[in-house]
C-alpha cells in the first residue's frame, strides 16, 4: 500500500515511549477515510459495549476487523506513525498468543521506568496496565493489540485516559468494542497504489484491469506491484500468468479459506522468484513454519555442525553474502517485510499458510524441522537461568507454538522446549509455563509413551511450577510418583533423576517434614557430588537445600557453615551459578546470622543481598522480595522499627501484586507486615491483617504444619495484648502441642511459642504455671543457644517477672542484674527489648516463616 503524504499531524514532540512499532510502510496508500474515522472514534467518548462495567468517561477501545490481507495491521502501523506526535506513549502488543501479550506488556513496564526487573512477567505486565489505567506517568497513550483473535484478551485491555486499537479477523469483536470494518481497497485506491508502486510501467487503464483481476486485495496488489517493479514485466504478461495460476489453482481444488486472487498473485510471484533465485524460495518455505511474529535476523546465523546435517538451507546460512542477497530479494518481491531497525523479517500469515498448503507432508515436515533446529541453535549455548540470555529466549516465544516445536522427536529440540518452559517460569510467567509444559507433555506422551525421558522431565518442571503457584500437596504427590518411575526407567544416577531428587526435597520442606527432608537431602548431596563433582552449580544447589534443612531444624551453626561455603563457591569464577542462586545464598546466610542473634550483622548482609537483587534481578524478582522480607525482619529484631515497617509494607504490596494472597511468599510477607505493625504499636492494623491470614495459612499448609502453628501463635499474641487473654492461652497451648508433636520441645519454634504461652498463663493469674514453664524454657534455650542469645535473654527477662510474682525476690534480683548486663553488651542499652526489660514489662516473640 502507498501513501500520498506522511506529513499529517506531525507537529509537536515525539512520544517519550515508542516501542515495538513496525517500520512504516513507505508504499502505504489511501485509506484516508478509514484513518480519519479511526482518529475521530478514538478521540470520542463513545461507550463500547463491553462484558464488564466500563467508565463511560473513558475512550472506547476500537477494533479494525477484516479478512486476511486487507491491511489491518498496515493501517494500524500507519495510524501510529501518522499520529505519533499526539501521544506520549505508543506501544505495539503482539496478541496472537497470551504469553506474547504478557511479555510485551512487561517490556513496556520497564520502558515506563516502573522499577520492575526482568523476573516477574505477570507483575510487570500488571504494573504497566495499572499505570496506563491511572494515566501515570502518561495520560496520552496508544496501545495496539495486533492479531487479537481471542476475545479473552479483552480482560487485559486497559480502560483509561489513553487509546486502544485492536486488529483482528474475528467478527465477534463487534459485540465487545467499537469496530471499524476494513475491506479491500476502493478501486481508485488500487489504481493509485499500483501506479505509485510500479511507476511508469503501468497506466490507469492497466492498473484498473489488474486491480479487477486481483479483487482489490491490498496484499495481492502489493505482491503484484512488487513483481512488476522488480522484473519490468508488462501488465499483459502478468495477467496472462495470473490467469494460468488461477486456472491451475481452481483445478487443484485449493482451499477456499484464502481469496483466489491472493493465492494466484502469490503463486505468480513465487514461480517467477523460483526461476530467478531458487534458494530464495527454499528460505521462504522455511519462513512459512515460523510464527507470524518477527523472525530475528540472528536466527539465520550459520548452523553448528551438530544441527547442519540434512538441512536444506545450511549451505545458504553458511554464506552471509548470499543470505543477505536472498533476504533482500524476498523483500523486493514483497514476500517478506524487513525491519532494518529491529533486524527482523516478517512473513504475512496468509503467505505462510499458502506456502505450507503447497507442500506435501514430507516436505512440510522437512521445513518444520529446519525451523526447530534454527530455534534450538539460537540458544544452544545459553542457560535459561542466565538473565543476560533472557532477551534471546524472549524473541523466540512467538514461534514456539506456531512452529509445532512439540511435534519434534529430536532430543536437542525437546531439551530446547523445556528450556523455554524454564525460561518462562524463571522469568516469572508461571501461567504460560504451565500451559506450555502441559502441551509438550501431552504431545510427547502420545508420541513416545509415559517412560520417555522428556515426558518425565516435563512432569518435573510441571511440579516446580505448581509448587511455586502454591499447590504444595499436588506437587508432592506428583514428584513422589515421578521419583519411583524415574529411578526405575532412568536409574538413580541419571541427571534427570538427580534434578528431581533435589526438587523433591523442597516438597518435603513445604509439607513441614523437616527431619525427613534433611535425610533426603543428605543422600541427594552425596549423589550430586559423585555425579557432578563437589563444586558444580547443581551440587551447590543441593548443598544449599541441605543447609536449609539444618536451619529449619534449628541447627543454625551447621546451616551457617554450609550456606557460607555455598556462597563462596558460587562466587568463584566459572561456577556458572545464576544470579538468582547467588542472591538466594546471600539471603540464606543473612537469615541464619539473624537467627543466631547477630541482628546488626544480619542487617548489613541482608542489605547487601537486597541491593544485589534490585540491581541484578529487579525489585519484583521472587528472591529480591524474599530478601526484602528478611531484611525487614532483621531490622525489626535490631530495633530499627520504622524502617522495618516501611520495608514490610512495600514488600507485602509488591508480593501481593506479583502473586496473590494465597501464595506461600505472600503469606510470609503478610505475617512479616503484621509483626512489624505490632512492633510499631499498630496493634489494630496487625490484628486485622492476622485475622485474614490465619485461615489462609491453614488452607495453604494444612492443620498440622509448623508454619500454621507459628501463625496461630502470632495471632494469640495479638489477642492477648488486645485483652483477650484466655483465648490467647487456648491458641498457644494448641500451637505448642503441635510444635512439640512435629518438631519436639527443643526446637526454636517450640521454645518461642513457650515464651508466649508463659506470658498467657501469667496474664490469666496462673503465675506458678507461668514460672514453671519459664524456667523450663530458659534452660532449653541456654542449652540450644547459650546465655547471650537475645531470645534466651528475653526468656530470662520474662522469668524475672514470674519469680517476683511467686515471691522469689532474691532469685529475681540476681537474674535481672545478669540479664541487663548481658543485654547492654549484646544489643546495647537503647534497644527496644532492653528498654522494655528495664521497665519490668514482658517481652513477646513472634514467628516468621523462613523460605523453603
Amino acid at each position: 500500500m502507498v501513501t500520498t503524504s506522511h506529513s499529517h499531524h506531525e507537529s509537536g514532540h515525539a512520544p517519550s515511549v515508542w516501542g515495538k512499532i513496525p517500520q512504516r510502510n513507505k508504499n502505504f496508500t489511501g485509506r484516508d477515510d478509514l484513518i480519519e474515522k479511526l482518529r475521530t472514534g478514538l478521540q470520542s467518548k463513545v461507550t463500547a459495549v463491553l462484558p464488564q462495567a466500563q467508565d463511560q468517561s473513558q475512550p472506547a477501545p476500537h477494533a479494525l476487523q477484516g479478512l486476511g490481507g486487507v491491511g489491518k495491521s498496515q493501517l494500524a502501523i500507519e495510524y501510529a506513525h501518522r499520529f505519533r506526535h499526539a501521544y506520549e506513549l505508543v506501544w505495539w502488543v503482539p496478541s496472537a498468543q497470551p504469553m506474547l501479550v504478557k511479555s510485551s506488556l512487561a517490556g513496556l513496564a520497564r520502558e515506563m521506568h516502573l522499577r520492575v526487573g526482568p523476573q516477574s512477567v505477570e507483575d510487570a505486565a500488571e504494573a504497566a496496565l495499572d499505570a496506563l489505567r491511572r494515566g501515570e506517568p502518561y495520560k496520552n497513550w496508544l496501545l495496539i493489540f495486533d492479531n487479537a483473535e481471542n476475545l479473552e484478551i479483552n480482560d487485559t485491555i486497559p480502560r483509561g485516559p489513553g487509546h486502544v486499537l485492536i486488529t483482528s479477523r474475528n467478527h465477534s469483536w463487534q459485540g465487545v468494542v467499537d469496530t471499524l470494518p476494513v475491506d479491500v481497497f476502493e478501486r481508485s485506491e488500487s489504481i493509485e497504489f499500483l501506479r505509485r508502486r510500479v511507476g511508469d510501467g503501468i497506466d490507469a487503464e492497466q492498473a484498473d484491469r489488474l486491480a479487477e483481476a486481483l479483487g482489490d486485495l491490498p496484499l495481492a496488489l502489493e505482491q503484484a506491484g512488487a513483481l512488476q517493479a522488480e522484473s519490468g514485466m508488462s501488465v499483459k504478461e502478468y495477467l496472462r500468468l495470473l490467469k494460468e495460476q488461477t486456472t491451475r489453482l481452481l483445478g487443484a481444488n485449493k482451499p477456499t479459506d484464502y481469496p483466489l486472487s491472493m493465492t494466484a498473485a502469490w503463486a505468480t510471484s513465487v514461480s517467477q522468484l523460483k526461476a530467478r533465485m531458487p534458494e530464495a524460495v527454499e528460505l521462504l518455505r522455511c519462513f512459512a513454519f515460523f510464527g507470524p511474529e518477527p523472525i530475528p535476523r540472528d536466527l539465520l546465523d550459520e548452523l553448528p555442525e551438530t544441527y547442519a546435517a540434512g538441512s536444506k538451507i545450511a549451505g545458504l546460512l553458511s554464506d552471509p553474502i548470499k543470505l543477505s542477497q536472498v533476504i533482500r530479494e524476498l523483500g523486493r518481491y514483497a514476500l517478506v517485510r524487513m525491519d532494518s531497525e529491529a533486524r527482523t523479517v516478517t512473513v504475512h500469515r496468509l503467505v505462510q499458510a499458502l506456502l505450507r498448503d503447497e507442500l506435501d507432508k514430507t516436505d512440510a515436515e522437512s521445513f518444520q524441522r529446519e525451523v526447530h533446529l534454527l530455534l534450538t541453535a539460537a540458544v544452544a549455548d545459553y542457560e535459561p537461568d542466565d538473565i543476560t540470555a533472557w532477551p534471546r529466549y524472549n524473541n523466540l516465544l512467538g514461534h514456539i507454538t506456531p512452529a509445532e516445536v512439540k511435534a519434534s522427536r529430536d532430543p536437542n529440540v525437546r531439551k530446547f522446549a523445556l528450556n523455554i518452559v524454564r525460561y518462562l517460569y524463571t522469568s516469572g510467567d508461571f501461567v504460560s509455563a504451565q500451559e506450555l509444559v502441559q502441551d509438550f507433555a501431552d504431545a510427547w506422551r502420545a508420541d513416545s509413551g509415559e517412560d520417555d525421558r522428556f515426558v518425565l522431565a516435563s512432569q518435573r518442571h510441571y511440579a516446580i511450577i505448581i509448587r511455586e503457584l502454591g499447590a504444595i500437596e499436588e506437587s508432592f504427590n506428583s514428584n513422589k510418583a515421578l521419583m519411583e518411575r524415574m529411578r526405575r526407567v532412568l536409574g538413580d544416577a541419571d541427571e534427570e533423576t538427580l534434578l528431581l531428587t533435589n526438587s523433591h526435597g523442597a516438597d518435603l520442606r513445604f509439607r513441614g517434614d523437616f527431619a525427613e527432608a534433611l535425610k533426603h537431602d543428605q543422600d541427594s548431596l552425596g549423589q550430586h557430588e559423585t555425579v557432578f563433582g563437589p563444586a558444580h552449580r547443581r551440587t551447590l544447589r543441593a548443598m544449599n537445600n541441605l543447609a536449609l534443612d539444618h536451619l529449619l531444624l534449628g541447627e543454625y551453626e551447621t546451616a551457617q557453615t554450609l550456606h557460607a561455603r555455598v556462597l563462596k563457591l558460587q562466587r568463584q569464577a566459572g561456577s556458572k551459578a545464576s544470579r538468582a542462586n547467588v542472591l538466594s545464598s546471600m539471603n540464606n546466610l543473612a537469615r541464619v546470622v539473624r537467627l543466631r542473634g547477630r541482628y546488626r550483622e544480619a542487617c548489613d548482609l541482608g542489605q547487601d543481598a537486597y541491593d544485589l537483587g534490585v540491581q541484578e534481578l529487579g525489585q519484583d524478582h521472587p528472591w529480591t522480595l524474599r530478601s526484602s522480607k528478611d531484611l525487614s525482619i532483621a531490622k525489626r529484631r535490631a530495633g530499627i522499627i520504622d524502617e522495618a515497617l516501611e520495608i514490610a509494607e512495600r514488600t507485602f504490596e509488591l508480593q501481593k501484586r506479583s502473586t496473590s494472597l494465597d501464595h506461600p511468599d505472600t503469606l510470609a510477607a503478610a505475617l512479616c507486615l503484621a509483626n512489624a505493625q505490632r512492633a510499631a504499636d499498630h496493634v489494630e492494623d496487625s490484628l486485622r491483617l492476622l485475622r485474614d491470614i490465619v485461615e489462609r495459612f491453614a488452607l495453604m499448609y494444612g492443620d498440622d504444619h509448623p508454619f500454621k502453628y507459628g501463625c496461630d501463635s502470632n495471632f494469640a499474641l495479638l489477642l492477648r495484648v488486645s485483652g483477650n487473654e484466655e483465648r490467647a492461652r487456648e491458641i498457644d497451648e494448641a500451637a505448642l502441642a503441635g510444635f512439640d508433636r512435629r518438631l519436639t520441645r527443643k526446637h526454636f519454634f517450640s521454645l518461642t511459642c513457650a515464651i508466649n504461652l508463659a506470658s498467657d498463663l501469667s496474664s490469666v493469674g496462673l503465675v506458678h504455671e507461668a514460672r514453671e514453664m519459664g524456667e523450663r524454657t530458659l534452660a532449653d534455650l541456654r542449652a540450644l543457644f547459650g546465655d547471650d542469645h537475645p531470645v534466651t535473654l528475653a526468656a530470662a527477662a520474662n522469668l524475672v517477672i514470674d519469680l517476683v510474682a511467686t515471691g522469689a525476690e532474691e532469685e529475681a534480683t540476681a537474674l535481672r542484674e545478669d540479664v541487663l548486663e548481658r543485654y547492654d553488651r549484646v544489643l546495647g542499652p537503647n534497644h527496644p527489648d532492653v528498654l522494655v526489660s528495664r521497665q519490668g514489662n514482658r517481652l513477646d516473640f513472634d514467628f516468621d516463616p523462613p523460605v523453603l
